[in-house]
């Protein structure tokens, strides 16, 4: 099993955001040092909590302090941004990157997001749909451009010149272009259908159950196998919650109060003011009421010594089946030894016995 790392990222809003992204890039630094595959990077912009607005900025300047890790964002939320911008920025970075790239595309999700950008949700899926589209022709095609759909249109052709050449848009350097993912968050996923049609690889949430877990592969297999592809479960990724102590009552003492159980309740919380916690839920008709800490450090939150941590695996992927790489969420540094602590124990311990 490779392992990999994902943040959100989350940070405490009152630490200043330079420390922030700096401890973000030291930990790039960090993950690569302890054999991380890929590192990926989430997109927001009118969140305190979650402060990366760019992540292709982010992943730049990571890419000057390493030099095997693969870069991922996670997702490039393509409703916010006109497709041709996409196209040629992640075509310059997989180029600046000598091609460790990762790109993974979705909609937008947090509300203010897509008040911010003027986005009716109820478009959202559709628009993020279109624009990949957009986005994988100007990959593959040369000029003339012309790409009409509901939300955009590109036309380049009037001004096109060969002989000074201009007016052509920037390729990837990986071809036909980076690996592109897409994320799952809920069961008989719409982004899971998409992804195994086109034959785009599978990533599943950190929030969501086991029980869910297991379903965004058998949405993908399905979507995958009637398209005509392969599905290869070595090509999925699955995100999860993890912290590791000396002992077990260690590791839940500090989950209740550092960082990744206030993640957890924070983000509880903004289900609260919208969609409500369905996507926690392993059973969909318990009541929201029954999804607080106690359940999530039962069901997302794997926490423990090494030996329960490998045992609360072992029982994810019984139920799950096997998948090729585990995403550890990465959190605030509010006490940076434990994290570093956990985060050497889940190289050195846990993962060659999942291996």
């Amino acid at each position: 099993m490779q392992y990999g790392m994902f943040i959100m990222p989350f940070h405490d809003p009152a630490k200043p955001l330079a420390q922030c992204y700096d401890e973000d890039l030291e930990l790039v630094v960090m993950a690569e040092e302890m054999g991380f595959s890929e590192f990926w990077v989430g997109e927001h912009h009118t969140m305190l909590y979650e402060n990366i607005v760019m992540p292709e900025a982010f992943i730049g300047k990571a890419l000057g302090l390493t030099s095997t890790i693969r870069l991922g964002t996670a997702p490039t939320c393509l409703p916010y941004h006109h497709p041709a911008l996409v196209a040629g920025r992640l075509a310059f970075l997989d180029h600046l990157s000598h091609g460790r790239l990762n790109v993974c595309f979705g909609p937008g999700s947090v509300t203010t997001d897509l008040e911010l950008f003027g986005i009716d949700p109820k478009d959202n899926g559709a628009m993020a749909d279109e624009s990949a589209e957009m986005i994988l022709k100007i990959w593959s095609q040369d000029p003339p451009y012309h790409l009409n759909g509901r939300f955009w249109n590109i036309d380049l052709e009037k001004n096109v010149d060969e002989e000074t050449l201009i007016g052509y848009l920037h390729k990837p350097l990986q071809q036909p272009h980076p690996p592109i993912f897409a994320p799952a968050m809920s069961m008989n996923s719409n982004t899971m259908k998409t992804a195994g049609r086109r034959g785009w690889l599978p990533i599943s949430s950190n929030l969501i159950a086991g029980n869910v877990v297991a379903d965004n592969w058998q949405t993908y297999e399905s979507a995958a196998r009637e398209a005509g592809g392969t599905p290869d479960r070595a090509d999925w990724r699955v995100c999860r919650s993890i912290f590791i102590g000396d002992t077990c009552e260690e590791a839940e003492a500090a989950v209740r109060s550092n960082s990744l159980g206030r993640n957890f309740q924070y983000i509880g919380g903004l289900f609260d003011k919208g969609l409500g916690r369905k996507v926690m839920k392993r059973n969909p008709d318990a009541p929201d009421s029954e999804t607080g800490l106690d359940y999530l450090m039962q069901e997302q939150i794997i926490h423990g010594d090494v030996d329960e941590v490998v045992r609360r695996l072992g029982s994810l992927m019984d139920e799950t089946g096997d998948f090729g790489t585990l995403l550890l969420m990465g959190y605030d540094w509010d006490d940076r030894d434990a994290w570093t602590k956990s985060m050497r124990l889940f190289v050195d311990k846990v993962i060659p016995e999942l291996s």
